[in-house]
């Protein structure tokens, strides 16, 4: 068993950590006070090549494995991007797997090369305000009228939606009441046309220069040919997206915890107080050092969670803990950092405190820490459903 990366591998944390020299400390502070896309770091991504990273390589994409492309995400998240960086381009890597895995060749060809290249912009529509994680009971209609969709209903907290012109949409084909199972939703891809879709910004405690949004859908028309495989069976698409979306997540996550620990022990060593570095007190050195192997041990997760993925076996229970086990090491981490900086760690030019903001993120998103809990319980310890 070698945990070392491979030749290759540190090829690619060498190249994006190239990449991500011009976007400084100064760059996401700036794009944190102003809440201004981060064009120049997304297209600096699409020239290299690096949004299609798990894409096949028929359609523009390097074809690697969730292993390389979570390595890639950690590593534009502990130069200090952390989750502005990282949510800039997450939904290019795992969101269109649902397509590659289940869309036809015409579908691929049409809608993967300009992800790749970074001239399409796609955002995820799947969350409503009244159903939360209870994806079967999304109420967002789909009413077929001969080729075309009819599709009126609401979507929030949708990342991006103010700079993106495709969406990635779940809405319901059968009424709760015909349902058997997972069915009666259906997935299309499709352009975010704004003269049906009302996108409002939501003002919010982090990561301001990557939006989040709430959708009113009324009458938005999608051709059949957008729909991505079998009607009603879309809830069973994204679930392939799922498991990768959490190590995804996790990943972006430790590098994040790294960018907090690296600031906080280089501060530790430069302040000093009372004649003498603070880093020469252990209420100081503990909390770094805790946090220091709450990532690592995080990061094996990550890693396990990916190479099984990868592998094609069963990984949910891997990918969920990482998600888990890496949300609260970097919030705690970033906490740490905090701490460490005093009175300054409150101080916007110390970044710090942006990292905690942003740390809150992958403790909510893409699924709750309770819901976690309860998966490994029933799933893992065979223990009864409790949800």
């Amino acid at each position: 068993m070698d945990f070392r990366l491979n030749e290759d591998q540190e090829q690619i944390k060498s190249a994006i950590e190239r990449l991500c020299e011009p976007f400084d400390d100064d760059y996401w502070f700036n794009k944190d006070r102003d809440g201004s896309f981060p064009h120049e770091f997304h297209q600096a991504l699409a020239q290299a090549g690096w949004l299609g990273i798990a894409m096949p390589q028929r359609y523009g994409g390097a074809g690697l494995g969730i292993t390389e492309a979570a390595l890639m995400m950690h590593t534009i998240s502990a130069t200090g991007a952390g989750l502005s960086g990282a949510s800039a381009v997450h939904m290019n890597i795992f969101g269109l797997h649902p397509v590659v895995v289940f869309g036809t060749s015409e579908q691929q060809e049409r809608w993967l090369p300009p992800l790749i290249a970074g001239t399409d912009r796609a955002c995820f529509g799947v969350t409503e305000p009244n159903t939360g994680l209870n994806t079967l009971k999304l109420k967002t209609r789909a009413v077929r009228q001969g080729n075309h969709y009819v599709v009126t209903g609401q979507k929030v907290w949708i990342s991006t939606a103010q700079v993106a012109n495709k969406i990635l949409l779940l809405a319901r084909t059968k009424s709760v009441e015909e349902c058997k199972g997972i069915e009666g939703l259906s997935l299309f891809y499709t352009d975010l046309d704004r003269s049906a879709i009302e996108v409002h910004e939501i003002e919010k405690m982090g990561r301001k220069c990557v939006d989040s949004n709430q959708l009113f859908i009324d009458g938005l028309r999608i051709p059949v040919e957008d729909r991505i495989g079998e009607e009603d069976m879309g809830f069973s698409y994204i679930l392939h997206g799922l498991n990768p979306e959490r190590i995804l997540i996790a990943s972006e996550a430790v590098g994040l915890g790294r960018a907090a620990l690296r600031r906080a022990a280089n501060y530790a060593q430069e302040r000093e107080v009372f004649d003498r570095p603070i880093g020469m007190n252990q209420g100081i050195q503990h909390p770094l050092a805790r946090s220091w192997m709450e990532l690592e041990a995080s990061h094996l997760m990550v890693y396990k969670a990916a190479s099984l993925y990868d592998a094609g076996e069963s990984c949910a229970a891997e990918a969920n803990a990482a998600k888990f086990l890496a949300a609260e090491a970097a919030y705690r981490a970033c906490e740490n950092a905090i701490f460490t900086h005093g009175g300054m760690g409150y101080a916007k030019e110390y970044h710090v405190e942006r990292y905690l903001r942003e740390s809150w993120i992958p403790r909510l998103a893409p699924v709750s820490p309770q819901l976690i809990l309860s998966f490994i319980a029933e799933k893992v310890l065979g223990l009864p459903k409790s949800y």
